[in-house]
């Protein structure tokens, strides 16, 4: 990985941020660890219709975090990994992983250095998603790495949350009310938003110390470009209403767990499913 020193020293601040992170959501109700989420709710039906079978398939699940869906694809029979940036993460993956009884790896590396991390090892599918695609500084490089993850004919799925909802922002401004606005970009081009990310997405107490995060804004036409580029051809791109926590306060239950916008709002999409297979 050779980023400018800038971009290498942002990454280093994210990963230091989901370090501290990582025990907050170990223990949170959000994620149920051990307890009430069955990890099969991490996912949309169309999602597992997606990924076909995966019995006896090698699969990397990249950004994993907690590892909290990797080991659905486990319990679906696939030899599975898991990669992340974060140690402390790694270690909790592992654990829960263990805990349940499954043959999980689970490696910490850089995503821009998951090739070397994985010794050359090449899989059937990768998987990211919910969370990855904006800590990104390089679309272009981490679409040549997920190639050279993957056998010819294999398949990347990334189901991530969608430009429109990372450009709409999460909080309203002062003297804003509840409206859906356009808080920051859609497209690329601006270098890395600087966020307070001294609250995270779950329950919990707020962090102390690393409370600085960095994330890079990625339009679709930007991803599929790279994605391109790479070798891959796109067979499929869903999107949906559904996302897995409630961003906004006036959102409301869906099925399995889920949310979406009230009836009274604009139909937008919030969450996005993209196939893609290696040449």
């Amino acid at each position: 990985m050779d980023f400018d020193s800038a971009t290498t020293e942002m990454m280093a601040t994210n990963e230091a941020n989901w370090d501290e992170r990582t025990p907050i959501h170990v223990a949170s109700r959000f994620y149920g660890v051990g307890e009430s989420r069955d990890p099969d709710q991490w996912f949309l039906p169309f999602e597992w219709e997606d990924l076909g079978e995966l019995a006896g398939r090698d699969l990397v699940h990249l950004q994993c975090h907690l590892g909290t869906e990797t080991i659905a694809f486990a319990r679906k029979g696939a030899r599975t990994a898991g990669l992340d940036f974060s140690g402390e993460a790694v270690e909790a993956a592992k654990r829960i992983a263990r805990e349940a009884g499954l043959d999980v790896e689970y490696v910490r590396a850089n995503v821009y250095d998951a090739v070397d991390a994985f010794g050359g090892n090449r899989f059937d599918i990768v998987y990211t998603g919910k969370g990855s695609v904006f800590y990104l500084p390089d679309l272009t490089r981490w679409a040549s790495v997920v190639a050279g993850l993957l056998r010819p004919g294999g398949m990347l799925y990334v189901v991530d949350f969608h430009p429109v909802l990372n450009a709409l922002g999460p909080e309203p401004g002062p003297g804003e009310g509840q409206e859906l606005l356009l808080r920051h970009d859609y497209l690329e081009g601006r270098g890395a938003l600087e966020r307070d990310a001294s609250r995270t997405y779950t329950d919990g107490p707020a962090l102390q110390e690393a409370t600085t995060i960095y994330e890079w804004r990625h339009g679709f036409g930007e991803l599929i470009t790279a994605l391109v580029g790479a070798g891959f051809a796109i067979t499929g791109l869903r999107e949906s209403e559904l996302l897995p926590w409630p961003r906004w306060e006036n959102m409301v239950p869906a099925d399995g767990g889920w949310w979406r916008l009230p009836d009274s709002a604009p139909r937008i999409p919030l969450l996005y499913a993209l196939k893609a297979v290696k040449a």
